[in-house]
Formats: structure tokens, sequence, C-alpha cells
């Protein structure tokens, strides 16, 4: 399906981007190599200290379907919305920068947009990671726009990578990012954008490569700021579903989440004693969990074991990624 651009193009794309010229070049060239021709690339540089801004600049030079805004840094969610506010698409549609894509992806999507007059268009994924390729499927139970938002929050991904979504329907709406928040953002603005009535469809395909960060990304990030971050991150998506049957719901899984991101990157911000009294009120709810290997991890942390118990965990995982990392070669 090759379409001639007249006026406003089909498919607005939005890249936001940060420190990622390594990668960058390799998820652009696969946006311009589309079968589907009918959509521009947004490249919104979010005051990236590297040759980023340079890069970009190269591409719109080259390119008449790429366009570049430069921003000082805010943070991907405010870069996400300079995007959506720039953007002229009938639909919008997301990927990040340390990502690449299939040749296919806009022209299936849009099809199938069309075919079923769909405002929210969702497919599978890849995940690539060390070790290798993997499909991960994002079929709805339902097409129902109130059970796709549950299972936002359980089996499918927040992303708005695997999701293309009709831009009026958040002109409508008025969903925008969240300002100040930078993790989660996509989830938000996917989970808002489905209190509203819109026409929810699913393509049984895989376009998207996304990469997944390696096992001791998390602890890099993770420092003294981060529990408050993560609890006002719990904070903002309870209050967005205050209003629907899944405030509680959404409060248990954030309030889990605190724990769990604690102890797999708070190796260097807790003792075994600090861990213990920072989370001693979310014992009952790690109880109430189903029994799963992190289940007994967090609660042995909880009763004052932290520290032997993640340095354990970080040495069977090292070995596990060593051993994994010689039979590959």
């Amino acid at each position: 399906m090759k379409q001639e651009t007249i006026g406003s193009p089909a498919i607005s794309v939005i890249v936001p981007i940060y420190n990622a010229e390594k990668t960058l070049r390799k998820c652009v060239d696969s946006l311009l190599a589309q079968t589907f021709q009918d959509f521009e690339i947004l490249l919104i540089d979010d005051g990236s200290p590297d040759q980023c801004g340079a890069i970009c600049d190269e591409y719109a030079q080259q390119d008449s379907r790429v366009r570049v805004i430069h921003q000082e840094n805010q943070g991907v969610s405010a870069a996400r919305q300079c995007g959506m506010d720039n953007a002229q698409g009938e639909y919008t549609i997301h990927a990040d920068p340390d990502d690449w894509v299939e040749p296919e992806m806009l022209e299936e999507l849009y099809k199938k947009a069309k075919e079923d007059d769909a405002d929210m268009v969702i497919c599978d994924f890849y995940e690539n990671t060390y070790k290798g390729q993997k499909y991960i499927k994002q079929q709805p139970s339902s097409l129902d726009r109130k059970i796709v938002q549950k299972e936002l929050f359980t089996h499918l991904h927040g992303s708005c990578c695997n999701k293309l979504i009709r831009l009026d329907s958040f002109k409508k709406s008025g969903v925008r990012f969240p300002d100040g928040i930078s993790f989660c953002e996509d989830l938000y603005v996917n989970a808002a954008i489905l209190l509203f009535e819109i026409r929810v469809s699913y393509l049984n395909k895989a376009f998207y490569h996304y990469v997944k960060n390696r096992l001791d990304s998390l602890s890099r990030r993770y420092d003294e700021n981060s529990e408050r971050q993560n609890v006002a991150l719990r904070d903002v998506f309870v209050d967005l579903m205050k209003d629907t049957d899944l405030k509680d719901f959404v409060n248990s899984k954030f309030s889990y989440a605190i724990v769990s991101k604690a102890f797999w990157g708070g190796k260097n911000v807790y003792t075994s004693r600090s861990y213990k009294k920072h989370f001693a009120d979310y014992l009952e709810l790690i109880k109430k969990q189903p029994n799963s290997v992190e289940k007994f991890l967090l609660l042995f942390s909880n009763y004052g074991y932290y520290h032997p118990v993640v340095e354990f965990v970080d040495y069977f995982l090292n070995a596990k990624h060593f051993v994994h990392t010689i039979l590959k070669n």
C-alpha cells in the first residue's frame, strides 16, 4: 500500500530522544524504510547532551517527512507531549530511539485501523535482550475498552509503541502525558484514553522491536529519590482511576511495585535495617501475593535480611549471565 502525501499525513510517528546517539540512526532508518509512505516523523530532541541533535537535523535535511523539535531537557513525558502537540497526522504512534521496527508496521496498522474504523489498534511486539528475540503476544481477552484498560495493568504492555491511536481521540478527550513523570507515562495516557468511548481493534502481528534493558540497569537508576518518585507515580494512577472500579486494584499493583523496585534497585540505597523500616507497611500486601520466587525474596528482605538476600540474587544472576555468554560464544 503506497500512499502519496496530500495535505496532512495519515500517521505521525513521535520519537522522544535523549542520549541515544548510538542507536538513533537504526531507529530512524527503520522508520524511513516503511512500505507505507504517507507519514511524518517528529524527532523530539529533549536537550540531549550528545550528538542526537545534530543527527536529527541531518535527517530533516535529507527527508521532508522528518521534522525536528529541539527543547530544553524536560523528561520523556514532556517530549512525547511535545510530539503530540505538533503532530499533524490522523493517527499517532511512538517509537523509542533505542528500538527499531519492521518495514510493514505503518502499512499494516493503518490498514487495520481503516478497516475497523478503530480509534486504537493494538499489535504484538518483539522483545530483544542479550538472550535473543522473543515474540510477545498482546491480544486482549475482549475489545471492550474497559476490559482492555484493566488488562493494561496486568498482562498487556502499557507502551505507546505498539498502539496506533487516532489523534482526534486525544484532542476531544483532553488526555495529555502527565507532567513530571518519567516512567509509565505511556501506560498513563493509554489508560486515560480508555476512560472515554473509543473503538479498540487488535492486529495479530508483531512489528516493533523493544530492546529490553540489561539486568543491572534498574540498580543504576535507583537512588535516594526513587522511593518518593514511585509513591508519587502510584498516587497519579490512583487519582486517574478514582472514579472507576479499578481504583483499589491499581493502588495494590503500584504499591507492590514500590517495594519490588526497591528490592531490585536499592542495594546501594538501603541497609537491611533501613529496608525493613522503610517497607514495613507493605508486609501484609506482600503476603497476599501469589506464591513466587520474588514474593519469598521480598518477605525475607522485609524480615531484616535484605542485603544477604539481594547479594545472593546478584551472584546468581551474574553467574547465569556469564554461563549464557560463554555458551553463546
